[in-house]
């Protein structure tokens, strides 16, 4: 898997704001996945980011088929949601439905750690526990954005096979993440 992964990491560098990741640790009964990002971002520019999914993931990774339902509510108690909107057939009163992906355990700014629990996926119908940490720190010119997902349980499918697909899903958002603040105008003072 080192092989692999080293792989992963050096076709990664030659894509700039692609994510380099790395399965850290795999078993039948789960994973550990450790991705990293640069960005030109400002660390407060990448939080405010990091908490507006909305912007940055892939809406053929929601449930409702639209990156427009998710939100992170950046504090303790709070949750990566996506609200799945009322189908236009819905009886007369029926509520909107939602998902929660991750259930927010440390939020903190000011450090730039943001810590999840929770199955992401079709994890969330398995007996596992999933923490998802993001954390930003000063990089080249910007902010490194790393991510961890550390998942342990009963899975009906082994965590060898299980953590190549995830990293490649989380891969995939980072580096969206990564784009969004390397393209993104930053936001005007203000007044």
């Amino acid at each position: 898997m080192r092989a692999i992964a080293g792989t992963v990491v050096s076709a990664a560098a030659l894509w700039a704001g692609a994510a380099q990741a790395e399965v850290t640790a795999k078993s039948d009964d789960g994973f550990a996945i450790a991705l990293a990002v640069d960005t030109a971002a400002e660390k407060d520019q990448a939080w405010r980011e990091l908490l507006t999914p909305s912007h940055w993931w892939s809406p053929l990774h929601t449930w409702s088929g639209d990156a427009a339902n998710l939100y992170i509510d950046g504090q303790a108690t709070g949750c990566f949601c996506e609200k799945l909107p009322r189908p236009k057939d819905a009886p007369e009163g029926q509520r909107m439905g939602s998902v929660e992906h991750l259930h927010v355990v440390y939020a903190d700014p000011q450090a730039g750690l943001l810590r999840m629990t929770g199955g992401l996926g079709p994890l969330q119908a398995e007996p596992v526990r999933g923490i998802l940490t993001v954390t930003l720190k000063p990089g080249a010119g910007g902010t490194r954005i790393e991510l961890t997902y550390r998942v342990a349980g009963f899975v009906t499918m082994k965590g060898t096979d299980m953590a190549p697909l995830v990293d490649k899903v989380l891969s995939e958002q980072l580096t969206r993440l990564a784009d969004r603040l390397n393209t993104a105008p930053e936001p005007a003072p203000a007044p």
